[in-house]
């Protein structure tokens, strides 16, 4: 079975992104407040260990505007040109019911995100991401998320889109990891406590 994990980046008001879909708080403002190239070699380096990434429409939209072409722009950083082939490489799949085709190394699934995520769970492969609060919240309703990587900044935003979805009832976890980036940054990761079959 494959894992399936959640991570983002979240203020600590509990947003991914604030009204607008405004997600310009993630850069930081000032030259001590930006996690800079250490969180980005963090989130560069999950890219490479993900088997296999699952995105919502406007999620998709906003990394495929962007990453396909970015390690070719003149004056790009290597660490740039690493995060976007990586990201070109990586498999992924987009869930949207608006959109008719995706390019690259990616597959559209049109129909249920719940029951396609449920058996790409049960397949043979490296840990899946899921990105996108729509579809995460789907996922996180079904009980079909393995971790959380919370990537907290130190920005209160007062609404948007929230991190974590409605539920209707309690999910236990258990803390496997913290640590401080520069700028306030904080990733706690957190792992689905399951019940055990008797």
């Amino acid at each position: 079975m494959r894992k399936l994990i959640f991570g983002m980046n979240v203020t600590l008001d509990g947003y991914i992104a604030a009204t607008g879909d405004d997600i310009g708080w993630s850069a930081g403002e000032g030259p001590d407040s930006s996690p800079g190239d250490e969180l980005f070699q963090w989130w560069s380096d999950r890219v490479d260990a993900t088997g296999l990434a699952l995105y919502g429409r406007k999620l998709w939209q906003a990394m495929s505007s962007h990453w396909p072409a970015a390690g070719e722009r003149p004056g790009a950083a290597p660490a740039e040109i690493e995060y976007a082939r990586r990201w070109r490489d990586m498999p992924k799949v987009v869930f949207s019911s608006t959109i008719d085709k995706v390019d690259g190394n990616t597959r559209l699934v049109t129909g249920d995100a719940v029951a396609e995520i449920t058996r790409l769970k049960a397949g043979d492969g490296g840990p899946m991401d899921i990105g996108g609060a729509t579809l995460a919240g789907a996922a996180m309703r079904a009980g079909l998320i393995d971790e959380y990587a919370i990537v907290t900044h130190a920005v209160l935003v007062g609404g948007g889109t929230p991190f974590f979805a409605a539920l209707d009832g309690w999910v236990n976890l258990n803390l496997v990891e913290t640590r401080a980036f520069p700028g306030g940054v904080m990733l706690t990761r957190y792992e689905t406590r399951r019940r055990r079959s008797r």
